[in-house]
């Protein structure tokens, strides 16, 4: 879906996966300064919203969800992943419920499939599964901000800051009212710099939680039995999964950004040496320079010099080997 917001001055409009909004309104490490300094707003009126309704929305979700929700209280953030039935990551949602509905958003053109295994999990419980994206538009308010949440707004306030489900006809006076705009590259590099992965990018096929850090923040380890509930308790207890997440501060004297999939080597093999992984997100930042995540194979040492691509990285322990 397309922002109305892409008509406001500077916009200049994002690529996958993040079509629809803003990649920056003209000046990207501005905008970057100010969403740390807790000013202006991100639209993420691209992200799919899906809504649960019902007695036993929570109750129900909690045997799908990686996720304890069953208590959730009104007003709690969380997220939570479904997985296959290998444990591989299927979809990630950020949530919250107001009492009477949970909310949640999902990536850009995944509510489908993820409204689609919901309903197929209904059974005769008594809940109901909405696609609202067409009506409702996510927008972010950093962590410090003094932005005042619109009347009837479900939030999720989480220490990154707060997600507001708003109707999509008030996005433009909104941004009239919260300005400045700021564009997904400006999230994107704060992302990057904060060690989150992102269902997509961070993720492939085979991707398991804990390769990413993504157990205790969206995977709870006490909780009764989900789809692939096996492979995240083998793991736990019993392994090592076989990637992990690596934080890369790339050479800043390289003009372009290696993009998504790009290669993770050992400096030493050169560009002629084995594949270790891949880049899943770079990102150029108003502080620390061109920085990137990586999937890399768990037993890359952690103090090994890795080249991306033509680029040379020194890497940060994200999830440990």
């Amino acid at each position: 879906m397309k922002s109305p917001l892409l008509s406001l001055p500077g916009a200049v409009p994002a690529e996958a996966p993040d079509e629809g909004v803003a990649a920056h309104y003209g000046d990207l490490f501005r905008e970057q300064r100010a969403l740390a300094d807790g000013s202006g707003f991100v639209d993420l009126s691209h992200r799919g919203v899906v809504t649960v309704t019902g007695p036993e929305r929570l109750s129900w979700l909690h045997l799908l969800l990686t996720q304890h929700v069953s208590e959730l209280p009104p007003g709690q953030a969380t997220e939570a992943l479904v997985l296959s039935a290998h444990g591989h990551i299927e979809h990630a949602v950020y949530l919250v419920d107001d009492g009477e509905t949970t909310w949640m958003h999902t990536e850009p053109g995944n509510q489908e499939a993820l409204i689609a295994y919901l309903e197929s999990m209904k059974f005769f419980y008594r809940v109901e599964v909405a696609d609202r994206t067409e009506e409702i538009a996510v927008v972010h308010l950093p962590a410090g901000s003094i932005s005042e949440v619109p009347d009837g707004a479900a939030v999720r306030e989480t220490p990154h800051g707060r997600d507001l489900f708003l109707p999509r006809a008030d996005l433009e006076s909104f941004a009239a009212v919260n300005g400045p705009a700021i564009g997904i590259l400006a999230l994107e590099a704060l992302r990057v710099e904060a060690h989150r992965p992102r269902l997509g990018l961070e993720t492939d096929h085979r991707t398991i939680p804990h390769e990413l850090g993504w157990i205790g923040t969206a995977v709870h380890l006490q909780k009764g039995c989900y789809r692939g509930q096996e492979t995240v308790a083998r793991v736990h207890n019993l392994g090592k999964p076989p990637r992990r997440l690596v934080f890369l501060h790339l050479d800043g004297s390289e003009v372009h950004l290696p993009p998504h999939g790009t290669p993770v080597r050992l400096a030493a093999d050169g560009e002629e040496g084995r594949q270790l992984g891949f880049v899943t997100t770079s990102a150029r930042h108003h502080e620390l320079g061109p920085i990137a995540l990586a999937l890399v194979k768990r037993n890359v040492p952690v103090d090994a010099e890795l080249m991306a691509g033509g680029t040379a990285a020194a890497q940060e322990v994200v999830v440990e080997p």
